[in-house]
């Protein structure tokens, strides 16, 4: 199998492999805490509370963030469905009554294209893809004697969708899910590791065991969640698995090469 039919079969593995530090980290505390007899607590029902606590409030978590995630996924394909409907406007318009004013139009298109996949991985700012935008209006203010009201009116309603997905996604990307939710859950997290550490359980294999599991199972559903409430993630760590493809946008600039 090569590297490259690999790697999608690996970006499924990113939060786990992103935190084997951590349990390395945890592994060797607990390690140390037996050595030096530092295990001061007995399994309990409070324990096991604290651990039902916490797993309730991550499913509220990834509850919250999932619907979120759903409606993003949904983005990049419905605006590659506008862009295309402006693009199929503009080339008729180019092709009936081809001038000066349609080919820069279509040329300002291809760069716009180009400028919104830049946007998406943040090396092009939300009020730069919001100023090209105001800029249509001049082309179509330009037009507005050329063609018929009912086509500029089509040409404005796209416009106005792709501004609405523009907004929202520098919305979804800049605002995180409930901050104190995030907060408590860290903090139970942290305090159920830490009991899990100081936990006396006989034999020791068997506390080293669970100890690596629910720290796994806790640390990973928080990273996860992390990353899914930021589905547009894409300037630090590309579309690894948990980012929404812009694939769709993509294949747009390939199919029409302007």
């Amino acid at each position: 199998m090569t590297i490259k039919k690999l790697f999608p079969k690996l970006k499924k593995w990113n939060v786990a492999i992103k935190i084997i530090p951590i349990l390395i980290a945890i592994f060797i505390l607990k390690l140390a805490f037996h050595k030096f007899g530092l295990e001061y607590i007995s399994l309990n029902a409070l324990f096991t509370s604290l651990i039902a606590a916490t797993t309730f409030l991550i499913g509220f978590l990834i509850t919250g963030v999932i619907s979120d995630y759903k409606e993003s996924e949904k983005i990049p394909g419905d605006m590659v469905a506008g862009l295309e409907s402006l693009y199929d406007e503009i080339y008729i318009l180019d092709k009936n009554k081809s001038n000066q004013l349609t080919i820069e139009f279509l040329a300002f298109y291809g760069d716009f294209l180009k400028s919104i996949v830049d946007w998406f991985y943040r090396k092009e700012k939300t009020k730069s893809i919001l100023a090209k935008m105001h800029k249509m209006d001049d082309y179509f203010a330009g037009l507005e004697s050329m063609i018929q009201p009912n086509f500029l009116t089509r040409m404005k309603n796209e416009q106005g969708n792709i501004r609405k997905m523009v907004i929202r996604v520098d919305n979804i990307r800049d605002v995180s899910f409930v901050q104190s939710a995030y907060a408590i859950v860290e903090a139970l997290a942290f305090f159920v590791i830490f009991g899990l550490l100081i936990l006396k359980v006989e034999p020791f294999y068997e506390a080293l065991f669970f100890t690596l599991l629910v720290s796994f199972l806790m640390v990973y559903m928080i990273f996860l969640i992390k990353d899914l409430d930021n589905p547009f993630d894409y300037s630090e760590h590309g579309e690894n698995g948990t980012e929404v493809s812009i694939k769709p946008i993509r294949d747009l600039i390939e199919r029409i090469k302007i």
